[in-house]
């Protein structure tokens, strides 16, 4: 008896660690060359920098390594409750990893902000410049991993001097002095010369191409 419940235990705490190391699986961002924004017109929202947040997810074998970016700034422009544009800077300095202890405080962090990935020290902002927005559609073919999501926002995004266009589901939720923005999707880093790792060669030292994001984005009426 004891040995099949050691056996169980054993077998949950496998099945718990794959589970902590599986890379998590957002919508596949569509990237693009660089569009014109969007014309920003009606009602200007103001993010709320201290709720509002944009968190990633880098992975390996076997590995996953989480952390936030902070917003500096941003502001969504809304006309007949539809987004007409907006524009938002995101702090690379402020990234905060969600995992614990000196390694990844001394050497991680370190290395995501130097020139092999991040080169935080000469490009300090990251930027999403909406171009377009439309409604979403869910069909049998495309299903958003966002709970109710309702539009398709494309916007350039700005990363290290690379501007590329990226389009993604997003649910936005408005009232009258409220905007509220969730969205989560992956990007190929490599869009934004950011190839360091990627390898296969590399075996268990290899870091996949693709990055999930998640932003979770606040604002209220100016």
């Amino acid at each position: 008896m004891k040995s099949n419940l050691f056996t169980l235990a054993f077998a949950a705490g496998v099945l718990t660690l794959a589970s902590c190391n599986k890379a998590p699986e957002g919508d596949k961002a569509v990237i693009t060359d660089e569009q014109q924004a969007a014309s920003a017109s009606g009602q200007t929202f103001v993010v709320d920098t201290a709720a509002s947040s944009v968190r990633f997810t880098g992975n390996g074998v076997g590995k996953n390594h989480p952390g936030k970016f902070k917003l500096s700034t941003g502001t969504v422009a809304v006309a007949n409750d539809q987004l007409t544009g907006g524009s938002f800077t995101i702090n690379i300095k402020s990234m905060d990893l969600e995992e614990e202890g000196e390694m990844f405080d001394t050497k991680l962090r370190p290395h995501l902000l130097s020139g092999d990935f991040f080169d935080a020290d000469k490009f300090g902002t990251a930027t999403f410049e909406i171009t377009k927005v439309e409604p979403y559609k869910a069909n049998s073919s495309d299903t958003s991993v966002v709970d109710g999501a309702n539009f398709n926002v494309s916007g350039n995004f700005t990363l290290k001097g690379v501007t590329k266009n990226i389009t993604f589901p997003a649910n936005v939720d408005l009232d009258d002095n409220t905007l509220k923005g969730k969205a989560n999707f992956d990007i190929d880093r490599r869009q934004w010369q950011m190839n360091y790792g990627n390898d296969k060669t590399l075996g268990d030292k290899f870091i996949s191409e693709t990055v999930n994001i998640e932003l979770d984005l606040q604002a209220k009426k100016q």
